[in-house]
């Protein structure tokens, strides 16, 4: 079943831009509509274990976990 509906001309342009190959409009809303979906986490593992920039940035992120002021926050009730 088709439905019709209205967009301002920025909206079209934009839509229009979004559009990869032969995609639709159709296809393009699509997609975009299922990257705003909640994923897993895990549907990331290990996307970065072949970029050496990463294991960088996860080891200086680690060594300074323990420095935020967030974390050394004295919680006595």
């Amino acid at each position: 079943m088709t439905k019709v509906i209205s967009l301002s001309n920025p909206a079209y342009e934009k839509l229009k831009g979004l559009k990869q190959g032969q995609e639709s409009f159709s296809d393009v809303v699509l997609r975009l509509a299922e990257k705003g979906k909640k994923q897993s986490l895990l549907k990331f593992a290990g996307l970065w274990r072949d970029i050496p920039e990463m294991d960088r940035i996860f080891e200086g992120v680690i060594k300074n976990r323990g420095k935020s002021s967030d974390r050394n926050l004295d919680l006595k009730w």
